[in-house]
């Protein structure tokens, strides 16, 4: 009886990682679908596959790793951290960084104009908002032979 109960815990443990593992691998002839939710012949192979490795006693690496030499390095979900993917997996701090240093740009232009800073200390009281557009009109050189557009430079301003 204890034998037979054993059997099915390891047989269930068996299931759990063979699903999680067919979750994160690609079916290879849908393209869109994990292996798990295929109904392709390549996709039940690979389940069968993936439940007698596991039950061969393999770690889920090994099997990853199996199935990446076997049907290349897409049939995963998540692409490993290399030469090739650092693209892929840094365009998004790429993006952000940029995004956030445009930001911090126009935040600093705002507070620093120099010649408001003085006349708000000489006059006492801060310049009203019509006063300080009047004077980056004037204190603001003209753009000397660089072509960028109109709603750039109207959102440095801002």
């Amino acid at each position: 009886m204890e034998g037979e109960e054993d059997q099915v815990k390891k047989e269930r443990v068996v299931e759990a990682r063979a699903r999680n593992i067919s979750h994160n691998v690609r079916c290879t002839e849908c393209g869109s679908q994990s292996i798990e939710d295929s109904q392709a012949d390549i996709a039940i192979l690979l389940r069968k596959l993936i439940r007698d490795e596991i039950r061969d006693g393999k770690s889920d690496k090994e099997i990853y790793r199996k199935l990446e030499d076997d049907f290349g390095e897409t049939v995963l979900y998540a692409p490993k951290f290399d030469m090739q993917t650092s693209a892929l997996w840094l365009s998004p701090l790429l993006v952000a960084g940029a995004a956030g240093g445009m930001w911090a740009y126009k935040k600093h232009r705002q507070k620093t104009n120099v010649h408001i800073m003085v006349l708000n200390l000489v006059r006492g009281f801060p310049l009203t908002p019509k006063e300080k557009e009047t004077m980056l009109e004037v204190l603001t050189p003209p753009p000397g032979g660089t072509s960028s557009s109109s709603w750039w430079r109207r959102w440095l301003q801002q």
